[in-house]
């Protein structure tokens, strides 16, 4: 669950920075949030199966 929760942070931390215009910090942001919603799935399916 931790790993959704970073995840989570840093979808907020983009939207944040989408606001106030800072498109870097706002676009790396969402694509490590993005990263770790993968790997989140990807865990949680790997350990669904065995």
């Amino acid at each position: 669950m931790a790993i959704l929760g970073l995840a989570i942070g840093f979808f907020v931390l983009a939207i944040i920075a989408g606001i106030f215009g800072a498109r870097g910090v706002a676009g790396l942001s969402m694509e490590v949030g993005k990263l770790l919603v993968i790997v989140f799935i990807l865990l949680a399916v790997i350990s669904l199966l065995f």
